[in-house]
């Protein structure tokens, strides 16, 4: 009778602090994408929207606004986190959270990254602005869709008849 080697699979030290992350990642989502916290950052951005300009030179004035996002922001999202998971870190999770970039859902980072990245910050409330002054894309008129194929000027039909 042969005997069978018993494989053994151990998880890298990270693995759990990986687990953990990725459960604050999942909780942070629900948060980030529900319609209280759109409703939140909405009137934030309503109320400021109009200071920020697509110049490349940043005004003084950038820099309160920021904070003060920074701070509403994670305070609503560190008191949902907090009720999941009772020794949640802010400062741990958003410092775990940029090696991740490229793991997470394109919407769901840039959203989290306005939390902690000023440029991403500036460009949210520079495409508010466009969107707010109708500047932005407008794909309501549809597409247009031309052939790659010449027409013929008469019919298929018409040009046998010819013949």
């Amino acid at each position: 009778m042969e005997v069978l080697e018993e494989e053994r699979f151990e998880l890298p030290l990270s693995s759990a602090s990986e687990a953990e992350l990725d459960t604050v990642v999942g909780y942070t989502e629900d948060i980030a994408l529900d319609s209280e916290f759109g409703v939140l950052q909405k009137n934030f951005m309503n109320k400021y929207y109009q200071e920020f300009e697509g110049r490349e030179e940043n005004k003084l004035s950038y820099t309160p606004i920021f904070n003060d996002y920074l701070s509403l922001a994670e305070k609503y999202i560190e008191r949902h986190l907090l009720g999941w998971i009772p020794e949640f870190n802010m400062a741990a999770f958003t410092t775990a959270l940029k090696p991740h970039k490229d793991e997470m859902a394109v919407n769901i980072f840039d959203r989290l990254l306005t939390f902690t990245d000023f440029l991403a910050f500036k460009e949210m409330f520079l495409d508010y602005r466009a969107e707010k002054e109708g500047q932005g894309l407008d794909l309501r008129s549809g597409l247009v869709v031309t052939s790659l194929y010449k027409t013929c000027s008469v019919p298929a039909m018409q040009n046998n008849l010819q013949h």
